[in-house]
């Protein structure tokens, strides 16, 4: 049982490593209510909006990979402070650019954040929380993030609202556009500065041989424990004499890339072929092109980003509880079934000519039920446990380099998502495009029943040795 004053201080330390996902949150759910105006400020066809609304996981890819490597070099700490500093620049940057090739640069350093953000937050949580509660404090994460959305979709509304349009002209003389992302400038300040109370990971500390002030962090952090005695644990499971380096993904037993690694990749993957991010990044458009008004649109999304805190918050008190793997499965099938609705409402919806589709009023009510239902399925299965089981299912020696690998991969298939959607949605409809989705869905269901392992109550230093005996094993086979 952990005593009050240390799981307290734990929540603490873990909610300012989480706010970086509420920035990651933030930066991609503010675009969601500047689609429009974006295409008539910059005069830009469809193609280069997608790319102005796509362009900022370019950087994520970027951030997500880098940040992983630079972790391991310079310290967890460290590289959240820089990540603080670039969601602060990039806000202001986005919100003065006067075209799209500006808009993209800064958009892009917004990304190389939100990449960094996206890897850092969940492995330096599962780095300092003890083996009962480090999941629910890793899905800390999650929760922040889905905040983060919810608070930028509440503050493009309420401006959107004020000004009676996101293009219309609002304080200082300046478009509701572009208020909508100086408002991100706020959280990104209260970040940098909080990051400064906050230790470093005692596991990086042991992996870069400062074991003295690992040993001080974890009496700190885990006042019922020997700090020396959990020290030389950590150090048992580093390679002597090596720091953690990007080709320790490879195993040093097979000479090929860690069986684990790949699970992770798969995961990440799979998380965002389901299409969670259409809803996100499309969502205001989305439900205009379905007959819905501005207003009602950026409600709707109001609406969604509520039920997905509520279900991060269940995902929080079940993941410690039934484990990690049921959470997916449960997942995988819940969002399928969900689009495979959405598929059969939209094929069956009528035509309102060249610009889109009408949907009846039953059909729409059934539409935004189906959509919400798998937002809530997404929320307490793969939204959260994804990012905790990146956080601890990779050994002490390479969870930075297969943090940046997965990072990557995560990315580059948000990225692929994203920017497809508009031609999917141009080309087959949004019926067949629902569909594809769904079937992500079922295969996401058999990826986890086969290939993912439970890792909860397991000590990384645990789960770090129970793999490269795994590994000794099969190179001796």
């Amino acid at each position: 049982m952990e005593s009050q004053p240390k799981k307290i201080s734990l929540i603490f330390i873990s909610g300012i490593a989480a706010l970086g996902g509420f920035l990651f949150g933030f930066d991609s759910g503010v675009i969601n209510g500047t689609v429009d105006a974006l295409q008539l400020a910059f005069d830009s066809d469809a193609a280069v909006t997608g790319f102005n609304v796509a362009s900022v996981l370019l950087g994520a890819m970027a951030g997500a990979f880098f940040a992983g490597t630079a972790a391991d070099k310079f310290g967890r700490k460290p590289v959240m402070i820089v990540t603080a500093i670039g969601f602060t620049i990039s806000a202001w940057g986005s919100g003065i650019s006067d075209g799209s090739v500006e808009f993209v640069l800064y958009r892009i350093l917004g990304g190389v954040s939100m990449g960094a953000a996206s890897v850092l937050a969940p492995a330096y949580i599962s780095e300092i929380a003890p083996p009962k509660i480090r999941g629910s404090l890793a899905t800390l994460q999650q929760l922040m993030i889905v905040i983060g959305l919810f608070m930028a979709f509440m503050s493009n509304y309420w401006l959107a609202g004020q000004s009676g349009g996101a293009s219309e002209v609002f304080w200082g003389g300046f478009q509701t556009w572009q208020w909508m992302f100086w408002a991100e400038i706020i959280p990104a300040a209260i970040f940098l500065f909080a990051l400064l109370t906050i230790p470093e990971s005692p596991r990086y500390l042991v992996a870069a041989g400062r074991e003295a002030e690992a040993a001080q962090v974890l009496a700190g952090i885990a006042p019922d424990e020997d700090a020396e005695e959990k020290v030389a644990d950590i150090r048992s499971t580093l390679r002597e004499g090596t720091k953690p380096r990007l080709k320790d993904v490879i195993s040093s037993y097979t000479g090929k890339i860690h069986p684990l690694v790949w699970a992770g990749l798969g995961l990440a993957v799979l998380q965002q072929f389901t299409g969670i991010n259409v809803i996100f990044y499309y969502g205001a458009t989305l439900w205009q092109a379905a007959g819905f008004t501005e207003a009602d649109a950026l409600l709707q999304n109001v609406i969604t980003g509520s039920v997905n805190i509520f279900f991060t918050i269940v995902a929080i008190v079940l993941v410690d509880r039934l484990g990690r793997k049921p959470l997916l499965l449960v997942g995988s099938i819940g969002q399928a079934v969900m689009l495979g609705i959405m598929a059969y409402i939209f094929s069956n919806a009528a035509s309102s000519g060249p610009d889109g589709i009408e949907l009846s009023s039953s059909q729409g009510t059934y539409a935004l039920l189906a959509a919400n239902g798998y937002i809530a399925f997404f929320a307490f299965s793969w939204g959260p446990v994804m990012w905790v089981m990146l956080g601890e299912m990779f050994p002490n020696q390479y969870r930075g380099a297969a943090l940046a690998l997965c990072g990557l991969a995560q990315w580059g298939a948000n990225f692929l998502i994203t920017i497809s959607f508009p031609i999917l949605l141009a080309g087959i409809g949004l019926g067949l495009s629902y569909g594809i989705y769904a079937f992500f869905g079922l295969v996401a269901y058999f990826f986890v029943k086969f290939y993912v392992k439970e890792t909860k109550g397991k000590t990384l230093e645990d789960m770090s040795r129970e793999e490269a005996a795994l590994e000794r094993g099969g190179a001796q086979a």
